[in-house]
């Protein structure tokens, strides 16, 4: 699309499927979601601000390829919608800030082309197995070879998350899977297993390895998981960690049709996946790339490496290189030096014609506007700012958008600054 029919596509659109919800309407717009159009002035520019549902939970329900819970990460549908509207089948897509793999999935399901990028190597973990879809039946086979013995201990104390026996599984399949990968013999069937096994690790249900504790993505240390357990007055209860990767790995599976397992084999034969600097990518060609989607760190608010040790120690990776690795700006200005090297480093890759959406996230409860930020780093770059795109639900009675005090949070709200290379 050129920037005309984008700009028109934003203000004709109306949802394909209607929500069915019976709840009362409690959006600002009319009842035929007309897409609201405002202006905002950045750097002695116009831009356009086009307000409305674009996507929501309902429209379009999300593979159950993308339910790996991490840190900070948005929903498949905000991918969609742009891969959708900016690119065709075929066309390159690119995240530099990859985290889970949520754009880079989301493309090859849609039979796109894909490059993905993190700092943290565990994003790779995550994306790449999820373009090689296996067979279930030799996914039970694989873990049946696997031998397990239920003595094994590691050197640091994991008493207070995992019962005995099930450590002494855990410590099995970090063996094995270390021996395999050191080889060079780790195939796809290996790789699930570390994606599907790092994911159970931790969490607040019976279909985690542990113990009750916080949400999978987010670690506690062992000391304050003493204390849940003290309490809640609770001990880590056996889990049976084969038995559980299947039960995972089927409900990733379970609505994938044939056409997009096709589609992500295909997209797996040249997918790069990167655990680069977004500043520096070589291995990306000049003007390569069709449309970037994602969303950047936002400043200091997510602490990726307190999140992830245990993750990290799973898959042998030492937590200390990566914290050097990891850039946790303290101000807007360092901020803003970091995010200005990405948008020189995207102009680089992005064809004439090309996209890129730049997810702006509340930060500070809304005290800072990112996007005023944004669009000049954008436009020194090289760019054009054509639009900002305001996705949301659910909104109570306002005069202006910017001004929402229910998009500071409860709701499913995003802002997009979208870019264009002339």
């Amino acid at each position: 699309m050129t920037n005309k029919e984008v700009a028109n596509y934003l203000r004709a659109f109306t949802l394909k499927e209607k929500n069915t919800s019976k709840k009362k309407n409690t959006s600002l717009l009319p009842e035929n979601k007309a897409t609201v159009v405002e202006n905002i002035v950045l750097e002695g520019r116009s831009i356009p601000v086009y307000i409305n549902e674009f996507w929501t939970s309902g429209q379009r329900q999300a593979s159950s390829l993308h339910e790996l819970a991490y840190r900070a990460c948005f929903k498949p549908q905000l991918p969609r919608f742009f891969i959708e509207m900016l690119t065709q089948k075929g066309d390159l897509v690119y995240d530099p800030f990859s985290g889970r793999g949520t754009t880079a999935i989301e493309a090859a399901l849609l039979g796109r082309k894909v490059i993905a990028n993190d700092i943290n190597p565990l994003s790779k973990i995550f994306s790449l197995p999820r373009l090689n879809i296996p067979s279930f039946q030799e996914l039970r086979k694989r873990l049946e070879e696997i031998p397990l013995k239920e003595d094994l201990r590691e050197e640091i104390n994991l008493s207070m998350f995992f019962h005995p026996r099930t450590e002494g599984e855990i410590v099995s399949l970090k063996k094995y899977l270390f021996s395999r990968s050191e080889s060079g013999t780790e195939d796809n069937l290996d790789r699930w297993i570390r994606m599907v096994a790092t994911n159970r690790l931790t969490g607040h249900s019976p279909g985690f390895f542990s113990v009750y504790t916080l949400p999978p993505n987010q670690a506690v240390t062992p000391e304050r998981q003493i204390k849940i357990n003290a309490q809640r007055n609770q001990k880590p209860p056996y889990r049976d960690t084969k038995r559980l990767i299947l039960k995972k790995a089927a409900s990733l599976m379970r609505n994938l049709t044939a056409e997009q397992i096709n589609n992500l084999r295909k997209a797996a034969e040249d997918a790069l996946f990167l655990t680069a600097d977004a500043r520096l990518t070589p291995e990306i060609a000049d003007e390569s790339v069709r449309l970037t989607v994602t969303s950047p760190p936002f400043l200091d608010v997510v602490q990726y490496h307190k999140d992830n040790w245990l993750r990290c120690w799973f898959n042998s990776i030492d937590v200390r290189e990566v914290e050097k690795r990891i850039t946790a700006c303290r101000n807007l200005e360092e901020w803003s030096s970091v995010m200005g090297g990405v948008f020189k480093e995207l102009f680089r890759i992005t064809k004439k014609g090309g996209w890129v959406a730049f997810e702006v996230g509340e930060v500070r409860k809304g005290s800072i506007r990112l996007e005023e930020y944004v669009v000049p780093l954008g436009l020194e770059a090289g760019f054009c700012c054509e639009a900002v795109v305001i996705n949301f639900q659910k909104f109570t009675k306002t005069s202006n958008i910017w001004g929402v005090k229910n998009n500071l949070s409860g709701t499913n709200t995003n802002r997009i600054v979208l870019f264009q290379k002339k």
